[in-house]
Formats: C-alpha cells, sequence, structure tokens
C-alpha cells in the first residue's frame, strides 16, 4: 500500500511539471497592431462573439500598439474584464498608453524580450499633456483595473499578508509623473516598464518570442487549435466611418451641404454632399445597432423644421431653435448605446464623446460656410457654385426707377425666389421678393409694391 501511494504521488507530480496535451483545446487570436480606436474596438467585440460561439477556451490578445483613443480602450477593458473566457495578452514590442490599459485589463500578460509597457499619459492630437481632469481619470480606471485581479495571500510565520496581484500605484505611476514609488519610479518620470522590470513588479507572467511560445511554454498547453479572427471587408469601412474625427467632419459636411443649397435655386451638388454626407454617417451607426430609425427620424424633422424657418416662416424663432435641438439630439443620440432613452448602460464618457463629436462637427459646418461664402463666385475651385455674372444694362438688368409704373402687371418668375430672386416683367429682368416667402421658378407673378430698390410679388 506504501509503494502505491508513493507511486501515485510521484504520478501526479509528474503531470503538474508536463504540459497539458489536449487536442480539443482551443485558443482564439485577435490582433491588435494598430492606433486603438474604433476599428479595433469592432475587432474585439466581434472577435469575442465569435470566440465563444465557437467555444474557445481561451482569447490571446495580439498586441503592437503606441495607443490611441482612451474612450474604445475602456470599452475594450470592460469587455475584456466581463469576459467569462479567460483573456491573455502577448506584448510583441509595444503596450504604450491606451494599449497599456488594455494588457493590464488581461488576466496574464506575456512580454517579447525587449517590449515595453506604460506611459498612458492622456495627450491631445498633438502629443500634448491634457489637463489634470483628463489625467485623473485615466489614473482612476488604471487602478482599478490593477485592483480588479486581486489579492495574493502571503503566509509568514503565524501570520498572513494580503499583497496586491498588480500593485495600484505602479498602474497610476505609468499616468501621473507626480507619483513616486520608492525604488521604482521617482517624481517627474512617467512610468514604463521593460520586459524584465514588468516580470520582476508582477507586471508580466512570462517571456515568449511567438504566440506559440506563449501557448506552450505560458500557458502550459502542448496540443492544441489555433484560430486567428480574420475581420471582414466590411468591418474595417466600418470601423472608418465610426471614426470620431470622420463623424465629426461628416456633420460638418451635413451642415455646410445644406446651407449652399438652401442659398441657390434648384437641387444641386450641396445637396448631393449632404445627403451622401448624412448616409455616411447613419448607415454604419444604424447597421451596428446604435442608431435607431427613431433617431434618425429627429434629424429629419429638425432639417424640417430648419428649411420652413428659413423658407416659410418669417423672422428666426421656435421654429428654427426647435429644429436646431433636434438636429443636434439626433446626431448624438445615433452615437449612443442607449434603448428607447434609457441611459443605464450608457457612461459618461460616452456621452462626453458624443456631444462633443457633434458640437465640434456642427462647429467646423458653420467655420466652413463661413469660409467658402467669401471664396464662391472667385477664381479657383469653387468659381462655378453660384451665379457671378455681371448684371449690367446691356444683359437686360436695370434698377427699378421709383415712378417705374410696375405695380399691377404680370410677368414670371426666372429663378427661385426664397424669398428674393429675379422676375421678369414686359421682357425685362428686376431683382424681386415673394410676399409670402416662396415662389417656384416660372410661376407667373404680379407685382404688388414697389419698395427700396425693389418690386415685390405676389404668384398668380
Amino acid at each position: 500500500m506504501r509503494k502505491f501511494c508513493i507511486l501515485f504521488t510521484i504520478v501526479i507530480i509528474s503531470i503538474g511539471l508536463t504540459p497539458l496535451k489536449s487536442a480539443n483545446f482551443k485558443v482564439f487570436k485577435i490582433d491588435i497592431k494598430k492606433e486603438i480606436g474604433s476599428t479595433t474596438w469592432l475587432y474585439i467585440k466581434n472577435g469575442f462573439i465569435e470566440a465563444s460561439n465557437k467555444k474557445s477556451d481561451v482569447i490571446l490578445i495580439h498586441m503592437n500598439t503606441y495607443g490611441g483613443e482612451l474612450i474604445y480602450a475602456d470599452s475594450i477593458r470592460t469587455k475584456i474584464l466581463n469576459s467569462s473566457i479567460p483573456v491573455y495578452v502577448f506584448v510583441d514590442n509595444n503596450a504604450a498608453s491606451a494599449g497599456a490599459l488594455i494588457a493590464l485589463s488581461c488576466d496574464k500578460i506575456f512580454m517579447r524580450p525587449g517590449a515595453s509597457i506604460g506611459a498612458a499619459t492622456v495627450v491631445d492630437s498633438e502629443g500634448k499633456q491634457m489637463p489634470d481632469k483628463y489625467q485623473s481619470y485615466m489614473r482612476s480606471i488604471m487602478r482599478s483595473t490593477a485592483e480588479s485581479h486581486g489579492k495574493d495571500t502571503i503566509v509568514t510565520g503565524k501570520d498572513s499578508v494580503y499583497q496586491w496581484k498588480r500593485d495600484p500605484m505602479i498602474a497610476e505611476a505609468m499616468v501621473d509623473d507626480r507619483t513616486v514609488i520608492p525604488g521604482i519610479i521617482d517624481s517627474g518620470k512617467t512610468l514604463t516598464f521593460t520586459a524584465q522590470e514588468a516580470i520582476k513588479y508582477h507586471y508580466c507572467e512570462g517571456l515568449a518570442s511567438s504566440v506559440e511560445e506563449v501557448i506552450k511554454d505560458g500557458l502550459k498547453i502542448d496540443e492544441y487549435e489555433l484560430e486567428t479572427y480574420q475581420p471582414t471587408t466590411w468591418e474595417n469601412i466600418k470601423g472608418f466611418l465610426m471614426n470620431s474625427i470622420l463623424q465629426g467632419i461628416l456633420i460638418m459636411l451635413i451642415i455646410g451641404g445644406i446651407y449652399f443649397e438652401l442659398q441657390s435655386p434648384g437641387i444641386g451638388f450641396p445637396l448631393i454632399v449632404a445627403i451622401t454626407a448624412a448616409a455616411l454617417y447613419f448607415a454604419p451607426l444604424y447597421i451596428d445597432g446604435l442608431a435607431t430609425y427613431w433617431e434618425i427620424l429627429i434629424f429629419i424633422v429638425g432639417l424640417i423644421l430648419i428649411a420652413l424657418e428659413l423658407l416659410v416662416v418669417p423672422g428666426f424663432g421656435l421654429t428654427g431653435i426647435s429644429g436646431i435641438v433636434l438636429v443636434i439630439v439626433g446626431l448624438t443620440l445615433s452615437l449612443l448605446n442607449n434603448v428607447d432613452f434609457n441611459f443605464q448602460h450608457v457612461e459618461a464618457p460616452a456621452i462626453s464623446k458624443a456631444l462633443l463629436t457633434v458640437i465640434a462637427g456642427i462647429f467646423f459646418g458653420f467655420a466652413l460656410v463661413l469660409y467658402l461664402s467669401s471664396k464662391i463666385g472667385t477664381k479657383g475651385l469653387f468659381r462655378k457654385v453660384a451665379l457671378n455674372t455681371s448684371l449690367d444694362n446691356e444683359s437686360g438688368y436695370i434698377g427699378v426707377p421709383e415712378n417705374s409704373g410696375l405695380i399691377g402687371k404680370k410677368g414670371f418668375a426666372t429663378t427661385i425666389l426664397r424669398p428674393s430672386g429675379k422676375v421678369s416683367v414686359d421682357g425685362v429682368v428686376y431683382d424681386a421678393v415673394a410676399q409670402n416667402g416662396y415662389i417656384e421658378k416660372g410661376t407667373n407673378v404680379k407685382v404688388i409694391r414697389y419698395e427700396t430698390g425693389q418690386i415685390y410679388v405676389i404668384a398668380e
């Protein structure tokens, strides 16, 4: 019996030291080898769904990134922390900034010799450090991500000491250069670990030179099935269209296109630009489930109200203000993952990002309008957008004399009157104003009064 126990113990120890052999062990790999943004968020979201459907045992993120947008990095972090499948990461050279946050959220971190992780300070598009309120938020989520991995119990004599598996203060030091950790980092420096330093301070579980080494040596899996997530062309296009900078540009084109269309007769190029920009803005959001039909309807109703205010209702009042509000609400809600105005699962940073994107797009849209308004009709790209013919007497354009005797005469509109335009009376073209706000081109008109060098007409 004693010999059997000894033999059984030897077998158990041998199994513990031998790599696991399971032909059914499935590893699902997702590559993050570009800037963190809307495209990488789609990779993670769809990749996790595919891994779950294929009943994968492990998800392995193959990472090499210098960072990207915090809003998407935070979404990826949350997805990893809530995953029912263990998630590991292989840092193949760089896990900087937003990449460090994502790596820190994974259950285990493996790094290539010579790789780095850290430098998670929030910066703007020019690389300048953002104000402290942004750093404060980043410090908080870095600490909480480190804390999410819990503590280890260390027994020293009769006492038990609890120690964080990943020290939260180290995570904070990767963001804030004011954080001091004796023996690790001094004040005035932002923390970045090499692979060896990350192992020493429990921010890395092991070194590997390839994905295969991570699985065999790091995870102790000898036989396995490795499958890599393959993004579709549509996912890459959708990720590009959902980029916050591009969304702001599309909003700018929507606003500018609508404005210039209202200033010119007929349906022309500005309206085509506005419709195309609106389609590119809403289509990927609708397909992805963020924008619903009623959010798009709010946007359309807002545009209609603005058009009514400009073309029909005199002055600018409640109709126009309501239209502007509905346009902003429609554009903003389409960027949020709310369900019928239920914002329970919508995080504050997502709301701020959506509002900033929409307001910035509208602001730059009006700036574009002002800029192009000064260019239209002059030499260059926009010289054909507006009528720039000289209105001289030889061409039939004459001012209206005070005692013209035109009141009561009839003619027709040579352009659309919105409310200003041109009419022809007795074969002569005059500047005119539609008394009721709008007259279609070709409509018969009657002159009803004269004022300040212009005739006022009504449709016959």
